[in-house]
């Protein structure tokens, strides 16, 4: 398909079902018309509510009868210990007095996948950063069962009311909260084991929640996102202990948002790697989007689409911050 014939037909896709040309082009530039189709569907269709049990405050074993009795009901999450897609019929997630009281939380299948890849373990010092509203920082907690210390950042002061809200309401007393900005890290006055970065991006996963987010974002809004997406990740990175463990995420299928910028820190910082995300779950990153060749390593990184798998879009890589050798090592 030539650049003009492509042009049309994105021009004509996007006028028959509300999308932005310049988001139909790439999509057909990225994975071809069929699958561009196929994804443009699955975008109609909503996106199974799922849940993660909170340990800290009921077993996992004990939550499912609980809710079944109220009607609600469940399916485990093959990958996810504590995830089960939940069918809550005519009532709200939300309104149950289980949800108010702690014993789990509404979460995304994409958000609770990133934490496991994280893999915090219990005694470690870890760093979640742009933390609101605190579904990964309380799944941090419960997964380290409420020892070491999760220290969660948010800038926005608005969002931190909710960061705070959940974290009391799941019961994680081993979070501290800290306004500030992620891109400024350099006087943390401790070296993280890892670190967890979801990052704040277009948005671009999220049409099948918010079908808005068709028109709502131009171009230049992503390499916006992008630019402050670079600078966070490079914040992260120097702050990170040698040996440690990074997962870097977004709700954007966006490369621009994505691969670019793993790329991009790998070629400044030799001294990280990309780790092989052991769950079969999504589909590999792109090491050749759009023609353009990247780090052949981003294959070990996951994607996530509506049309592949049934969740919101979603981008989660794994990397390691390579220990220094001493000379004559």
């Amino acid at each position: 398909m030539s650049n003009k014939e492509l042009r049309e037909r994105a021009k004509q896709l996007a006028r028959e079902h509300g999308y932005l040309q310049y988001m139909i082009e790439r999509y057909i530039s990225l994975w071809g018309e069929e699958e561009t189709l196929k994804f443009i569907e699955a975008c109609e269709q909503p996106i199974r509510t799922s849940i993660r049990v909170n340990t800290l405050k009921i077993s996992i074993t004990t939550i499912p009868n609980r809710l079944r009795d109220k009607g609600v009901a469940l399916e485990r999450i093959p990958w996810l210990d504590e995830g089960f897609y939940a069918d809550y019929g005519d009532s709200s997630p939300g309104a149950l007095l289980e949800h108010m009281l702690g014993f789990y939380y509404i979460q995304g299948v994409p958000s609770m996948t990133a934490v496991h890849v994280l893999d915090p373990q219990p005694g470690e010092t870890v760093l979640d950063l742009a933390a609101a509203p605190g579904g990964k920082t309380t799944h941090i907690a419960q997964i380290m069962k409420n020892t070491g210390m999760v220290v969660a950042v948010e800038q926005d002061r608005q969002r931190m009311t909710s960061l705070r809200s959940n974290i009391i309401r799941c019961g994680a007393t081993n979070t501290l909260v800290l306004r500030g900005d992620a891109r400024k890290l350099d006087h943390l006055p401790f070296k993280p084991d890892r670190i967890l970065l979801d990052a704040p991006c277009s948005g671009e996963g999220l049409i099948p929640l918010d079908p808005s987010r068709k028109t709502s974002k131009t171009m230049a809004d992503i390499r916006f996102c992008a630019t402050r997406e670079d600078e966070m990740l490079e914040a992260a990175v120097n702050a990170l202990a040698e040996g440690g463990t990074m997962v870097y995420s977004t709700c954007s299928i966006a490369p621009e948002e994505n691969e670019y910028i793993i790329d991009d820190i790998l070629k400044r910082h030799p001294e990280m790697e990309l780790v092989r995300i052991p769950t079969e779950f999504g589909s590999p990153g792109y090491s050749e989007p759009y023609g353009v060749q990247l780090n052949k390593s981003l294959t070990l990184a996951r994607r996530f689409l509506p049309h592949l798998h049934g969740t919101e879009g979603f981008f989660i890589c794994k990397m390691m911050k390579r220990r220094r050798t001493s000379d004559g090592d």
